[in-house]
């Protein structure tokens, strides 16, 4: 009963999610690929049922299809109950355009001194601050002017940016440590203090 239903519960989706009709599916090894046909005219609206629709394609396309929208409703039910969209939504595709366009700000990590990248071996590890985000806020007249003559070759082999970048504008204190052979050394402007635009 509860596959009738989501078989019924498709077709609704079908009928509401393809202005034309549905794609076919074919399997592959890693998994199914839609491929698609050239549309079918339609006086009314498609659904599932409709004879010019089923013309279109052979049984075999068509259970193919039903068994995958089936085998979809039975994941989303064991992973919760909740139905899966047909289609990839878009609100995650958003929240990575908005972790992108971040101001500068100050951030920090806890690595070990030998994950640092300057040499030494030891398995201390320290609080590294970094600065991270955009400056788009932060755009002047100089760098709108700068990207006008370098689109327009005026300026070319120097090596300029033409917007700010977020740096540290402060240090944090030094960092001292013992490394694997019981050396002490000291490293000075390793983390940063304070974030900007420059």
């Amino acid at each position: 009963v509860e596959i009738l239903k989501s078989m019924t519960s498709c077709q609704i989706t079908l009928s509401s999610a393809f202005p034309v009709p549905p794609p076919a599916v074919s399997w592959t090894n890693a998994g199914f690929r839609i491929r698609t046909k050239l549309p079918v005219p339609l006086t009314s609206s498609p659904s599932l049922a409709d004879s010019s629709l089923l013309e279109s394609y052979t049984e075999g396309e068509i259970r193919q299809l039903i068994s995958a929208l089936v085998e979809r409703y039975s994941q989303a039910m064991n992973s919760g109950g909740h139905e899966l969209p047909l289609f990839p939504r878009t609100g995650s595709r958003r929240k990575r355009a908005r972790a992108r366009h971040k101001p500068c700000a100050l951030k920090e990590l806890e690595v070990s001194v030998s994950e640092l990248g300057l040499g030494y071996e030891s398995d201390e590890t320290v609080l590294f601050r970094y600065c991270s985000g955009t400056c788009e806020a932060a755009v002047r007249s100089y760098d709108l002017s700068l990207k006008s003559m370098r689109s327009r070759r005026k300026i070319k082999k120097e090596k300029v940016r033409a917007r700010p970048c977020c740096r540290p504008l402060a240090y944090d204190d030094d960092v001292s440590f013992l490394d694997a052979y019981n050396r002490y050394y000291t490293v000075n402007e390793l983390s940063a203090k304070e974030c900007g635009c420059v």
